[in-house]
């Protein structure tokens, strides 16, 4: 079966594009992974010993999550690696009740589909793959950044949180019922986590390996300052209201701070997004005004390979800009 000619343009379009956002977006992870290596020493730090007792101590049941083994020999394969854990750190940080194994089963039979679909209709194999990989790989990023998204409410609620449970402190509530006190009075992301803390205690575990169990679950720098600061004062005692109330009061000022910092570089990320989309409209003019010349990109291998490599270029150059204004606050 042989495609129109205004579809076969369309696919030729899709294909170099998201064969380009995957290697941008692994530049991209490569980069932040070497980066963030300092930021990982502090937070192993912050872990306060967990990890030496890991063997002594049952890890914390997920209650919430109603299954999460893999089931299924491809499955079971993808649970073997690292790409599956962080997976489902991703997950359960944008509150997914998921099984990582399980959504990479269905993301590559959905992929290999519509490949087989693709060539079947004839397809070239690299435009038919290519459009596998943009199948594969933007449902993550999607859930990543959905993670991204939770996480920054969750960063805006904490000093409403630690106030909250200053004053419950300060009221005479004990630890465990001022977590359930912002369960019920605060929502999603704070309320949900710190209600998991508090039920999680409420069937047996202790509630220090339970904010351990929140603490590496959420895998914040602010999250970690409170655990510590919570079994710190939980071994030598003190006043954890005061702590809290500094604890919030620094939260809340980083986030004025950011927000003008924000502000500051609005002009720079605007740049990023007028040089990102100022090709595609040029294109777009060209193929109005001379479509013969602009339909070189796709009928000639030169064009092709040129094309793939603006794309790629582009997409580096936008995350290098996107790099330069992310000001770490």
């Amino acid at each position: 079966m042989e495609l129109s000619g205004g579809m076969k343009d369309i696919i030729m379009v899709l294909a170099p594009l998201a064969g380009g956002i995957m290697l941008a977006y692994g530049v991209f992870q490569v980069v932040y992974d070497v980066r963030g290596s300092t930021r990982k020493r502090v937070m192993d730090r912050l872990k306060s010993g967990a990890s030496r007792g890991k063997d002594q101590q049952k890890e914390a049941i997920d209650f919430r999550r109603t299954t999460q083994k893999a089931t299924g020999v491809l499955a079971q394969q993808f649970a073997r690696m690292s790409l599956a854990k962080n997976l489902q750190k991703t997950l359960d940080q944008a509150n997914l009740n998921w099984s990582a194994p399980q959504v990479l089963v269905n993301l590559t039979a959905t992929a290999l589909i519509s490949v087989a679909g693709l060539m079947f209709f004839g397809v070239q194999l690299i435009a038919a793959l290519g459009i596998g990989l943009g199948i594969f790989g933007l449902p993550i990023m999607y859930l990543h950044q959905r993670r991204k998204k939770r996480l920054k409410k969750l960063v805006n609620q904490l000093p409403d949180v630690f106030e909250l449970l200053s004053q419950a402190l300060r009221a005479g509530h004990s630890l465990a019922s001022g977590m359930q006190l912002i369960a019920k009075e605060l929502p999603d992301p704070a309320g949900t986590e710190f209600g998991r803390v508090f039920h999680e205690q409420n069937l047996g575990l202790k509630i220090e390996d339970a904010l351990k169990s929140m603490a590496d679950r959420i895998d914040m720098l602010d999250v970690r300052f409170f655990v510590t600061a919570v079994l710190i004062q939980r071994q030598t005692g003190g006043d954890l209201a005061e702590v809290l109330d500094k604890i919030g009061r620094v939260i809340r000022s980083r986030i004025e701070l950011f927000g003008k910092v924000q502000a500051l570089t609005a002009e720079g990320r605007l740049s990023g997004y007028v040089l990102l989309a100022l090709p595609g409209i040029v294109f777009t003019v060209m193929l109005q005004v001379n479509r013969d010349y602009a339909m070189m990109l796709f009928t000639t291998d030169l064009g092709r390979m040129m094309l793939t490599g603006a794309i790629v270029m582009q997409i580096m150059g936008w995350l290098m800009i996107k790099k330069i204004v992310n000001i770490k606050v």
